[in-house]
């Protein structure tokens, strides 16, 4: 098993994990940084770095990019088009916006998807539509 299965296998098991913010609890509740802190720990163990708290709109009063800076000191890059299942993909909502959100690939190909802790719906694995493919700002691998 490669470290992009044993990564998107663990992604799995979070499913149905209920939204919530700041949370980073398998089955008990997780917003989308917290998923791939949970995941981090089940593979690695302890977290890289203490992460302090954060409100729902990140870096956006300052436009400072706290979760693409942190993702470059932390995970491998991948060149957009030679991502596969189990790379995180870092997601910028608006464009001109700092980029704060994050999900796994789970599918490539003609129906790509994602999963990620989406607000309202808990984990779950999302259609990796045009309009998402084009909000991706980076993709990473976890070492």
């Amino acid at each position: 098993m490669t470290r992009n299965d044993e990564v998107l296998a663990r992604a799995r098991d979070w499913l149905g994990t209920p939204y919530r913010h700041q949370a980073s609890c398998k089955g008990a509740g997780t917003d989308c940084l917290g998923l791939l802190r949970g995941i981090w720990r089940e593979i690695h163990g302890d977290e890289p770095r203490v992460v302090p708290a954060y409100t729902a709109d990140w870096g956006e009063p300052t436009g400072q990019e706290v979760l693409l800076q942190a993702a470059q000191a932390i995970l491998q890059p991948v060149v957009q088009g030679q991502e596969v299942p189990g790379d995180i993909l870092l997601f910028r909502m608006r464009p001109g916006a700092v980029a704060k959100h994050l999900g796994i690939l789970a599918e490539t190909g003609s129906v790509p998807a994602f999963i990620h802790a989406y607000s309202g719906h808990g984990v779950v694995i999302s259609p990796l539509s045009g309009p998402w493919q084009r909000k991706i700002a980076a993709i990473f691998r976890f070492p």
